[in-house]
């Protein structure tokens, strides 16, 4: 859990600077109406296909990234930006800080006029096309797959679906694969049931979608309102701008959540919430089962301890479902389900997980020096 500063003692020094770091802060949203850095992480297209838009993310100066590719995979029902929520908070921006070759496939919110990709599209083409183009431009290693709520088990599908793809490893955060794995005093049951209605309503419990309906919903339902205690929360942390602008950057990206799941997040909710489709070993994928005990690669699970949505108990189940990975691992972190991938407290705690997953990935795969464009000519 992210400790809250508004419930330590200060000295009569210490609420001297709180007051002046207080004051600071307000001036600063007076002239500038934030204090989030919100610039995205500067990335170049790779893949110029309009159904996969795969984006390499630019290295810091005087890093040389090395090692398997990795791929942040989006979930699908909430915005790809997740993973880059604000500077200090980012995933993107830590795998590139890190020496790692990051990448992000981000094919935007779903379309309701246009095409709504279905979950055998995105198993079967979008993912499978962005990682063959990612493990192209990374001079054909394998890559190491990233995926937060359903991001992770789009994932796991796809190298479940086609054992020969260039994947090196998955690395699930916050993916619930069976609702009734929850503990009797955790809210993943009552999600479950409210997850057996029909279309939005089937996917937005378990989908990661952070838009209002099912926020208040959620709320209502655990007798949980945080915008009853934020007036008190923003005025008793003013002097601590870190937390000022988490709140900032989280209500930015909620801002960007779609309107609708889209059909992919539908179809994969009314998976986990059928009789424990998915807990039973598999998921139906447009006319034909995907069995679990095919995937062939290492897979890490991180649970937040404090996640609603996908709670511990509903990630653990997936230890015993991978007979034919080599390595299953579960930890559990720090923070709520948006928490646990970006949360302030992400740093020394998830991403310390993830790091030693992708090292290990690294050792396994070797090192290799980025392929080296030639150079133009006039």
């Amino acid at each position: 859990m992210e400790r809250d500063d508004d419930a330590m003692m200060l000295s009569p020094k210490g609420l001297l600077a709180a007051t002046s770091h207080a004051a600071s802060n307000a001036a600063h949203l007076v002239l500038y109406g934030r204090l989030a850095d919100l610039r995205p992480m500067p990335a170049d297209p790779v893949d110029a296909a309009p159904e996969r838009p795969v984006y390499r993310y630019r290295p810091p100066e005087a890093v040389i990234p090395t090692g398997p590719p990795v791929l942040l995979v989006p979930p699908l029902a909430a915005p790809a930006r997740c993973y880059d929520l604000r500077r200090g908070c980012s995933l993107a921006e830590h795998v590139v800080a890190t020496g790692r070759r990051g990448y992000l496939l981000d094919c935007g919110p779903p379309d309701p006029d246009g095409r709504d990709l279905g979950l055998r599209e995105w198993v079967d083409e979008v993912l499978p096309g962005a990682i063959r183009a990612v493990s192209r431009d990374a001079g054909g290693q394998p890559v190491q797959l990233v995926g937060w709520c359903l991001g992770g088990l789009v994932a796991l599908l796809a190298a479940a679906a086609d054992p020969g793809l260039p994947i090196a490893s998955v690395a699930m955060i916050g993916t619930a694969v069976d609702p009734r794995g929850a503990g009797p005093a955790e809210p993943a049951r009552p999600l479950a049931r409210l997850a057996r209605g029909s279309g939005k309503d089937a996917a937005e419990p378990m989908s990661g979608d952070l838009s209002q309906p099912v926020v208040k919903r959620a709320r209502r339902r655990f007798g949980i309102d945080r915008y009853v205690l934020r007036p008190y929360k923003v005025l008793t942390n003013l002097h601590n701008a870190d937390f000022l602008a988490q709140i900032e950057a989280v209500d930015h990206f909620t801002g960007l959540s779609p309107a609708s799941p889209g059909l992919a997040a539908a179809e994969i909710s009314r998976g986990l919430s059928r009789d424990g489709d998915l807990a039973a070993g598999g998921m139906e994928i447009g006319d034909r089962r995907v069995e679990l005990a095919r995937v062939g690669v290492p897979v890490l699970a991180i649970a937040g301890r404090g996640d609603a949505l996908a709670p511990p108990g509903a990630v653990r189940p997936l230890t015993r479902l991978l007979p034919g990975a080599p390595d299953v691992r579960f930890a559990v972190a720090s923070g709520g389900h948006l928490g646990v991938l970006t949360g302030r407290s992400a740093k020394e705690s998830a991403w310390l997980h993830l790091d030693r997953w992708l090292d290990e990935g690294t050792l396994r795969h070797g090192i290799r020096p980025p392929r080296r464009e030639p150079a133009a000519t006039l």
